[in-house]
């Protein structure tokens, strides 16, 4: 099984971009230093504000589709919930 995340950046602008990767932090690099997707090199800088692990590429793709439907208020539950949870689990390391 192999992993796969889909992940959501918040652009200059304030809107917010979709996208799945394997490794999440090399492909953030690749945004940030304009070698990313055409939306995102186009609104920098970008941050990364949510991230969600899935089991394998056709689940990242169908969770990367559900969410690029989703609103503006739907993105910013999800991704008050993933800080959150972020900062309630133990630091490792």
């Amino acid at each position: 099984m192999e992993n796969w995340f889909v992940y959501l950046l918040k652009c200059s602008d304030k809107s917010y971009y979709t996208g799945i990767a394997q490794d999440v932090e090399e492909r953030l690099e690749r945004h940030q230093t304009g070698r990313g997707a055409e939306y995102t090199k186009a609104r920098l800088p970008v941050e990364h504000v949510y991230t969600e692990k899935t089991d394998n590429h056709s689940k990242a793709l169908a969770r990367e589709k559900w969410l690029k439907r989703q609103t503006h208020r739907v993105k910013e539950a999800l991704i008050k919930e993933w800080v959150a949870a972020q900062k309630a689990s133990p630091k490792r390391g």
